[in-house]
């Protein structure tokens, strides 16, 4: 072989033979396999020598050339190795660690206090019912004894819209279609969401309202208040004292409120009460004769009861929350401070009735 040309091969091989990655490697091809590669610049200046040597000079450079092919070809297998081991050394996960478990969601206190409620009455036998939260005035007013002259439509501001619609204001409107579908016996809670134009730290424009209504022959005052008793005692603990005060409402006569007494101060009085040492914490009453005739029923042959609160009053009341608008606001730091678990069914009895009548 030529002397220039196995100086040029041997040279090419130990720099194969030191390159450390692929990229050196391929810097070595380039040098000597390239357009200006020292190998192919042999080939090209092969014009300038006699005929008779140019054939033995071409089949020296060609065999040089396979030679350090085939060497870079082996030499990029093992570097294309190497670097495959170190790059899987590099993202080699350690099982031995412990897991990582993200935080999950819970169910909004909301929920938990609308959840609390409904389990309570339905344990009592009550049906779980709901309705449209676009209604007419019909529905929303005339039907519950508020005709479009009765001052009591200024106590609800209402969110009127087009072709006579309107967002209802409570969810009363699904006792009439309840009691429109059906004969008595009736026993239903209907929860559902309801929007007045308030918005302050006790009011917000939309909110959750639950009512409850009983309709059967011979329904009384008494069973009204030793239903909600129960209740008020299976949410807020057994010791909680109850009062009733006298109250109007258009759909209900007699009309009550009922009263808990502070769980803060234990009725002794404080800023949560508002130095009153009671909680004002629904609304009921019994239905109105004239409700029932709207739905076709017959005053003389039925009576019923009707009470409905709102769930975030409950929940504000229940956990200790001042202000309505932090159930809105969406901080998880306040949403997390709740214990998400289920509430055991609370057993309905009729428990001592030890209310207090307010004069």
């Amino acid at each position: 072989m030529d002397l220039e040309v196995r100086s040029i091969q041997e040279e090419a091989l130990a720099q194969v033979d030191r390159a450390g990655s692929l990229d050196d490697l391929d810097r070595v091809r380039v040098a000597y396999l390239g357009r200006k590669g020292r190998l192919t610049q042999l080939l090209r200046s092969m014009g300038d020598l006699p005929p008779e040597e140019r054939p033995r000079r071409g089949a020296e450079v060609n065999e040089a050339k396979k030679a350090l092919e085939a060497a870079l070809g082996s030499r990029g297998r093992l570097l294309a190795e190497a670097e495959e081991a170190r790059r899987l050394e590099a993202e080699r996960l350690d099982v031995s660690l412990p897991g990582w478990r993200p935080p999950a969601g819970h169910r909004h206190p909301v929920n938990l206090a609308l959840d609390e409620i409904l389990r309570f009455f339905t344990g009592l036998g009550f049906e779980t019912v709901e309705g449209p939260e676009v209604e007419t005035d019909y529905y929303n007013f005339e039907a519950l004894n508020i005709p479009p002259e009765h001052p009591a439509r200024d106590m609800q501001d209402t969110f009127y819209l087009p072709g006579g619609l309107l967002l209802r204001t409570h969810t009363s409107p699904v006792q009439v279609h309840t009691m429109e579908a059906r004969r008595p016996p009736v026993r239903v809670v209907v929860p559902g969401k309801v929007y007045r134009r308030d918005a302050d730290a006790t009011h917000s424009p939309m909110f959750h309202q639950v009512e409850g209504l009983l309709v059967d022959r011979s329904v009384s005052l008494g069973d009204l208040k030793g239903t909600l008793v129960a209740f008020a005692r299976a949410l807020f603990g057994p010791d909680r004292r109850v009062r009733f005060r006298p109250s109007y409402f258009p759909f209900t006569e007699p009309s009550a409120e009922m009263d808990i007494s502070c769980w803060a101060c234990g009725g002794e009085g404080c800023r949560l009460c508002g130095g009153e040492g009671w909680l004002e914490i629904l609304g009921s009453g019994m239905v109105h004769p004239r409700v029932l005739e709207m739905v076709g029923y017959d005053p003389g042959q039925v009576s019923g009861f009707a009470f409905g609160m709102g769930v975030e009053r409950v929940a504000m009341l229940k956990y200790g929350v001042e202000d309505i608008r932090l159930f809105y606001d969406n901080d998880l730091r306040f949403l997390a401070s709740f214990p998400d678990r289920l509430v055991e069914p609370a057993r309905p009895g009729i428990p001592e009735l030890h209310e207090e009548v307010a004069p």
